[in-house]
């Protein structure tokens, strides 16, 4: 086929109406079958009724369904002059129905889709034994008649065919996801051995037929490309067909078709220094589906051992252990319950008791190691520790607070005559406390704005003494225990 174009015979799969289509090709599938060819709209109506869900179906919809299979080329229709009495019923163009060749095999196919489920090929070393029976009388079919050699061709092919078919739809089931589950279930377990001695057999008849089958084709495969196969090609063309004006074509398909299931026939048996033969490939796929089978017994076998309790076990060889009257006889027992153990070793920066080579570990004194993961997102586990109460603490801090702040308001009460507070005024050598209290009035009042001259601002003390600042012009000099403070002139106004 040299442009792979759409096939028009499939559409009625996927059309919208594809449940009326279905039904009635299935219908001519079914009368054909029954060597019934040709049938009548009217016939094709009554059969359809006989399922569930048509049996409103009109002959309307059948000459309209019947249309889109003939346009699709599915049917052919063909006028029966026969029935026709009346002008009327010749314009009407009655119509017998008949499947197309390619209408056939696509329908065989859905069928063989629906019931693909239910076949389950098999692994049989017979097939294989008669293939060689088969290629064996090779020799013979060059004094037989053409008839003799095309029967012997196609039994050739058919029972090759089978065995190809049987292997793949059976080893198919093993790489399913449903069967994975399968493989890996208690249940399976049952079963295992039938399906191992089952393998093991196909497995060990294959090894034995196929090298038969390979010496046995690199013998003949000369005298089978030069003579027979061209018997095999002038049989095939020595039967009629419809197709006659095809000639040409015809005989350069049929021998293309035969050379090349030689061919394939060849590299199924015969191995070449790039590739494998496929026999190799279905020992090597066999062998892997035992290994499998065995792995996931015991694996089985395993997860079920895991649940069982061992505290008995493990009290008795606590016992075993204490038991022991020095070290050479607890590692006995050790390697005795516990088999080989993986050593590690570990190199550290620490002063040994002794700098002998030879010296044992168990003779020198015990050290202890604080080993961490090599993990980039290991964190330490915080211990978790309690807190202790501090209440005595903090009511010891709270009386020292409120007795400082006691003392600085009344340090602040000496220079406050009137109810004002004239920082110019102030004279002797002010503590550094007072300072601070006053540079904190002043910056919580200045705090919304630069406060100009004679302006008054209001705030309030952490006494809760309302007041108003007023800054005057001029500067003056605050002395205080840690040095002089030039500043601003300001007024404190406390109200009453």
């Amino acid at each position: 086929m040299k442009d792979l174009q759409a096939v028009d015979e499939t559409r009625y799969l996927t059309a919208d109406n594809c449940q009326r289509y279905r039904r009635i090709m299935r219908c001519f599938f079914r009368e054909t079958e029954k060597l019934r060819f040709q049938l009548y709209q009217e016939d094709i109506v009554l059969l359809v009724k006989e399922y569930p869900g048509f049996e409103i179906y009109t002959p309307e919809q059948a000459q309209q369904d019947l249309a889109a299979l003939v346009q699709w080329k599915n049917l052919i229709p063909t006028q029966d002059p026969k029935r026709v009495k009346t002008i009327k019923d010749y314009k009407s163009k009655k119509f017998r129905y008949s499947m197309s060749e390619n209408a056939v095999e696509i329908e065989r196919m859905t069928v063989k889709l629906e019931t693909l489920f239910m076949e389950s090929g098999t692994l049989s070393a017979n097939l294989s034994v008669r293939i060689y029976e088969i290629l064996a009388e090779a020799e013979n079919m060059e004094h037989c008649d053409l008839g003799d050699v095309n029967e012997w061709w196609r039994n050739l092919q058919a029972d090759f065919k089978r065995l190809n078919q049987n292997y793949q739809d059976y080893l198919r089931e093993f790489y399913s996801g449903q069967q994975e589950k399968v493989l890996k279930s208690v249940a399976f377990m049952i079963r295992k051995d039938l399906f191992i001695t089952y393998l093991n057999d196909f497995v060990r008849e294959l090894q034995l037929n196929a090298a038969k089958i390979e010496s046995l084709l690199k013998h003949i495969a000369p005298f089978m490309e030069k003579s027979i196969l061209e018997l095999v090609v002038k049989s095939e063309l020595n039967i009629p067909r419809p197709a006659a004006e095809k000639e040409d074509f015809l005989e350069r398909s049929i021998r293309e078709n035969i050379m090349g299931q030689w061919q394939t026939l060849c590299h199924w048996f015969i191995s070449t220094p790039e590739t494998i033969s496929e026999s190799e490939r279905i020992l090597e796929i066999t062998n892997e589906i035992i290994r499998q089978i065995i792995q996931n017994a015991a694996l089985i076998v395993q997860l079920q051992n895991w649940g069982v309790s061992r505290k008995d076990d493990y009290q008795k060889f606590i016992e075993l252990f204490l038991h022991c009257q020095d070290m050479k006889e607890a590692a006995k027992l050790s390697a005795h319950v516990f088999g080989i153990q993986r050593i590690k070793h570990f190199k550290v920066n620490a002063l040994r008791s002794t700098d002998c080579i030879t010296e044992s570990t168990y003779d020198e004194e015990a050290m202890r190691f604080l080993v961490r993961p090599r993990t980039r997102h290991y964190q330490p586990h915080a211990d978790r520790t309690g807190f202790l109460a501090k209440t005595e603490d903090k009511a010891a801090q709270r009386s020292i607070y409120l007795r400082r702040i006691e003392q600085e308001r009344q340090t602040v009460e000496k220079y406050i005559r009137k109810g004002r507070l004239d920082v110019a005024k102030m004279e002797g050598c002010i503590p550094a406390s007072l300072r601070q209290t006053l540079l904190r009035w002043i910056s919580a009042v200045n705090i919304t704005g630069i406060n100009h001259v004679g302006e008054a601002k209001n705030g309030r003390t952490e006494y809760g003494k309302a007041y108003q600042l007023i800054k005057e012009t001029g500067v003056c000099v605050l002395h205080c225990e840690d040095g002089d403070l030039t500043m601003p002139c300001y007024v404190f106004v406390f109200e009453e």
